[in-house]
């Protein structure tokens, strides 16, 4: 029995499956438009946020935790490495947190509803219901440092620091992973070539953060957690930060092993586990593959079907969302902000297209010129 409950969840967390089950499940929670919020509203999954909702999901949370402590070896020794703590607090700490917003959120849009205010409204006449920066927001601060202070002190003393021997070249760490909060990006380098996954995704995400106030132009929630007035926003924002990176490093913290391979939860970390990986690049897939043709020599002839995917996706693409799914947007955001915005948008997409396409066909590369060491 115990053995069967370790495969089903072994199977469940292969990254095609559990990435899947994600990505679906995603927009049920996090509602863009009205038809999914209908929908979520039919399944009362709105209930996740009530205080039985968070009992449920961290009670579900803590026993499979529990339970792989108990009856694994392997998943207890990676759940409690020192280097892995961080993480563990993190399955509680962003659930938790993210459920208060949602919660604050749904009980604001039933106020909202219901032509009320928000609960954090305050009548600007009435001093006795507003909350002033001295003393309530220094005295919250305060108590938040010593008990952070107190907390930091206690983890230094109880926990050992991950600290390891000198690097030797002769006996290299396998796997080889970076710090918790660069495994996302480790794990981007799976499906990209180093420049996109360390350096443009990197800056992407940077300027996407900023332009933010920028590009949104909605007034709605500002100051108060509601959801129904800011259901896109806030959907393709938790997309990005639990989606494409919280669930990115939790992939690399638990789930690969030796050789960065994927292991499950209750799978034992073989470091002679061999995969057979025939990676391939699109030209070779089209021109070898399907056209039974050798590679063109020149570059252009040979990338061209990349480049034009490429060119339709980044430049096309926008345009044809403009008149279409997105027409709203123009007209709300003006050309520019748009401009921005949907090129923003694209990138983040282009990140779950390029893992189900390594997944699925073991693609390597969309466009691969080796001549200008440029590989996407």
């Amino acid at each position: 029995m115990i053995q069967a409950i370790k495969d089903v969840v072994n199977t469940l967390t292969d990254p095609v499956i559990s990435f899947s089950i994600l990505f679906v499940a995603f927009f049920f929670i996090f509602p863009p438009n009205n038809w999914f919020m209908r929908l979520n509203k039919k399944l009362r999954i709105e209930k996740l946020w009530t205080a039985k909702g968070g009992i449920v999901f961290f009670g579900l949370l803590t026993g499979v935790l529990l339970f792989g402590i108990r009856f694994d070896e392997t998943f207890r020794s990676v759940i409690t490495k020192p280097d892995n703590i961080p993480i563990v607090l993190l399955l509680y700490v962003m659930p938790f947190l993210t459920g208060l917003a949602m919660h604050q959120a749904v009980e604001n849009d039933k106020r909202l509803a219901n032509n009320e205010k928000p609960n954090e409204y305050s009548d600007p006449n009435d001093l006795d219901s507003q909350v002033l920066v001295w003393p309530d927001l220094i005295y919250v601060e305060l108590i938040s440092l010593i008990i952070c202070s107190v907390g930091l002190i206690v983890w230094g003393i109880v926990l050992k620091a991950p600290l390891e021997e000198p690097a030797n070249i002769a006996d290299s760490p396998n796997p080889a992973k970076a710090p918790w909060y660069f495994l996302g990006l480790q794990e981007m380098l799976v499906y990209f070539d180093p420049w996109l996954a360390g350096v443009m995704f990197p800056t992407l995400i940077i300027v996407g953060l900023m332009a933010i106030p920028y590009i949104d132009l909605n007034k709605k929630g500002n100051g108060y957690y509601s959801y129904t007035e800011r259901k896109a926003e806030l959907s393709i924002f938790l997309f990005g930060w639990w989606v494409l990176w919280i669930y990115m490093v939790i992939l690399g913290t638990f789930l690969r092993g030796p050789n960065w391979n994927f292991f499950g939860p209750f799978e034992k970390w073989d470091e002679h586990k061999v995969l057979v990986l025939n990676s391939i690049n699109l030209s070779e897939l089209i021109w070898v593959k399907f056209l039974n043709q050798p590679l063109p020599k020149n570059f252009a002839v040979r990338e061209i079907f990349g480049l034009v995917g490429a060119a339709f996706y980044l430049v096309a693409l926008p345009g044809i969302l403009a008149k279409t799914f997105l027409k709203s947007y123009v007209e709300k955001l003006g050309l520019i902000r748009y401009s921005v915005f949907v090129i923003l948008l694209l990138s983040m997409a282009g990140l779950p297209i390029k893992m189900y396409l390594r997944w699925t066909i073991n693609l390597k590369y969309i466009i691969s010129i080796p001549e200008f060491f440029l590989n996407i």
